[in-house]
């Protein structure tokens, strides 16, 4: 039996607190273009769908109605954090001043296992990566 292949990742779909408040975040921060809104059918949750420009990652926001409203934790079960790539250390420097720009709290660059990087949150307290190709 030959083995199943994928050739990338199609979207990340991430649950929120308020659809409107971390959409506008998302565009603000990370430059990501509206793309469509859909509807709550049979609960699935309201969703909006940002695009990332130049490419086919779409990054998917879901308000569930039954949400709770308690921040997100990468030490509870599901999501840990979302690393996006940055070509080079030169460009996570201008990462690092556009954050700074905009009051964004984040991590001073650091160095991971396979790159350098900037920690910073969502409004939901998501943990995003800014990470880049190599050291």
């Amino acid at each position: 039996m030959e083995q199943p292949t994928f050739s990338s990742v199609h979207h990340v779909n991430l649950t929120v607190t308020d659809l409107d408040r971390s959409a506008g975040w998302y565009m603000k921060v990370l430059g990501l273009v509206p793309g469509w809104e859909m509807a709550d059918i049979e609960g699935r949750g309201k969703k909006t769908v940002l695009l990332v420009p130049n490419s086919s990652l779409r990054i998917v926001l879901t308000q569930h109605k039954a949400n709770s409203g308690e921040p997100a934790s990468e030490f509870c079960t599901g999501l840990d954090h979302v690393a996006l790539t940055v070509e080079d250390r030169p460009r996570l420097e201008v990462w690092a001043r556009w954050l700074d720009g905009l009051d964004v709290s984040h991590s001073a660059i650091k160095e991971g296992a396979t790159g350098c990087l900037i920690t910073l949150r969502d409004p939901d307290n998501i943990q995003l990566e800014l990470y880049t190709v190599s050291k």
